[in-house]
């Protein structure tokens, strides 16, 4: 199969077409001004004989190319080829996303995906034209840009916090990238705001100016359309966890751990972005912060490929027609999501939410909220290695269920991680008692992010297939979902919208 990249009749009438689809997919150079820009930008197109086209932005760089000004090509959506493959390429990419290189080095990639260092590099070079240092640096350098134009830090603080060894290359990187110097950055005009999807800063998601929160950060997260916020928020707000997560001011707030701090996040959907606003106990999270958010609502998905694939069923055409633009509510740390599942095995939200509750109010690590109540970070395994499970208010078969998974997440014999292999964590899954299709597809789906992760058993879907005419019992509903692969993930959101349950409402504001 040709990389869409490699079409150049294709590309050129998608650039002609100004086709916001397919940004993140590929990247457009243009010999005659020596910048690159997403296929969408707002310019009058070039000569397609003055066209070359890459498939990463790292890629462009490297042949010398320097970021579009005015669409801002490096702060496209993520190609979601990212989200809907396991392989190394794929793992690898979504590790670089969440800073793995800025923190380890390319040696720490590659021991994260169990290759050596030279395999990670030949298959990165070969399929995206750059490898790992390439894509990390294109990547920190859209960090530095957020922190120069979002905040008032110091240069060197910023260089620092974006990830870079010095304040020289952090100033020789962001003027290669952007053809401006920090402070030129600094002082620049933003860009229009008719431009959809420009990750640029903006108002925060509670409406007040950036400069009136002082230690906040906020930021506009593009995606693609169209995009169908109801389940999506509704989910993460009904089941969310008091202390850890909250719904205030029409945004989804939550904390969660970073690898150098923790991060509270602010955020509110409209209808053309995502309003982001972050709390960073320490600014070199931003890339990871960054990316957990992202990932956390699923915004690097391709919906026009999905809908179209699941639109082939004459049971699901109607059900996305009516709610395009589905997303698969996810996590921003796959361990604790691992836990909640535990905790909600055979009883309803409102019960595993009360469960939850009282463990991080026990063993949770207390947080202060600047604009919020948000009081705790959910605990970690290893917090919770000396559980009594006696104090615990549940049968005792999932008392042992829980502290399996506890014993395993401590000792390494399991892994969870966004960059980890989707059938060899299932694996890790099912060897442990208490584990069963359920729990496994439902952490498979919202821990590890695979698209294909189907909870055939879950009694949502046992009810919505009752209503809609499909086969009720888990084997032949089984065969008759493989037509929706590999998007199984999707239809599962689509069949729990067939309720009337909380989490598929955006919620009331509070």
């Amino acid at each position: 199969m040709t990389a869409l990249h490699e079409d150049a009749e294709r590309c050129v009438r998608i650039i002609q077409a100004k086709d916001e689809r397919f940004d993140g997919f590929f990247f457009t150079a243009v010999v005659t001004t020596g910048i690159y820009c997403r296929p969408s930008c707002p310019v009058v197109p070039p000569k397609p004989k003055n066209m070359r086209f890459y498939p990463s932005a790292a890629a462009a760089a490297g042949a010398g190319f320097r970021a579009c000004k005015r669409c801002r090509p490096n702060a496209a959506p993520g190609s979601p080829e990212w989200n809907i493959r396991a392989d190394l390429v794929a793992r690898a990419m979504r590790l670089i996303a969440d800073g793995v290189v800025d923190r380890g080095g390319v040696p720490g990639l590659a021991a994260r995906l169990g290759y050596s260092v030279r395999q990670v590099e030949r298959h990165l070079m070969a399929e995206l034209g750059a490898g790992p240092l390439a894509l990390a640096r294109v990547q920190r350098a859209q960090s530095a840009r957020v922190l120069i134009e979002g905040t008032h830090l110091p240069f060197t603080e910023i260089a620092l916090a974006a990830g870079f060894s010095s304040v020289r290359s952090f100033n020789d990187t962001v003027r290669e990238v952007f053809a401006m110097t920090p402070g030129e950055l600094r002082d620049a005009p933003r860009p229009r705001a008719g431009i959809r999807g420009a990750a640029q800063p903006g108002p925060d998601p509670g409406g007040a100016p950036r400069s009136a929160v002082s230690g906040s950060i906020t930021l506009k997260l593009p995606f693609r359309q169209p995009f169908c916020p109801d389940n999506l928020f509704g989910h993460l707000a009904a089941t969310a966890v008091p202390g850890v997560e909250e719904w205030r001011d029409g945004a989804y707030r939550c904390a969660y751990r970073l690898p150098n701090g923790h991060a509270i996040a602010a955020l509110k959907p409209l209808p053309d972005h995502i309003a982001c606003r972050l709390w960073l106990t320490d600014p070199r999270d931003l890339t990871a912060a960054i990316s957990r958010c992202r990932w956390l609502l699923d915004l690097d998905a391709d919906p026009v490929a999905i809908d179209e694939q699941l639109a082939q069923d004459e049971v699901l055409a109607p059900l996305v027609a009516k709610n395009p633009g589905r997303r698969v509510p996810r996590t921003t740390e796959p361990e604790q999501f691992a836990i909640r599942a535990v905790l909600g095995q055979q009883v309803s939200t409102a019960a595993a939410r009360t469960h939850a509750a009282r463990l991080v109010q026990a063993h949770g690590e207390p947080i202060e909220d600047p604009g919020g109540g948000l009081t705790h970070l959910f605990p970690t395994a290893a917090a919770l290695a000396g559980l009594d499970p006696e104090t615990l208010a549940m049968p005792r078969t999932r008392r042992a269920t829980l502290m399996a998974l506890i014993g395993a997440l401590n000792s390494g014999d399991l892994t969870l991680d966004i960059g980890g292999d989707w059938n060899a964590s299932r694996e890790q899954l099912y060897a442990l008692p208490g584990f069963g299709p359920w729990t496994v597809e439902s952490i498979a789906m919202r821990a590890l992010g695979d698209p294909d992760a189907f909870i055939v058993g879950d009694l949502g879907i046992r009810q919505a297939a009752q209503r809609l005419g499909l086969p009720e019992k888990p084997g032949p509903l089984a065969a008759r979902a493989a037509a929706w692969q590999p998007w199984r993930a999707y239809a599962v959101q689509h069949l729990w919208g067939t309720s009337d349950h909380a989490v598929n409402r955006m919620p009331t504001p509070v």
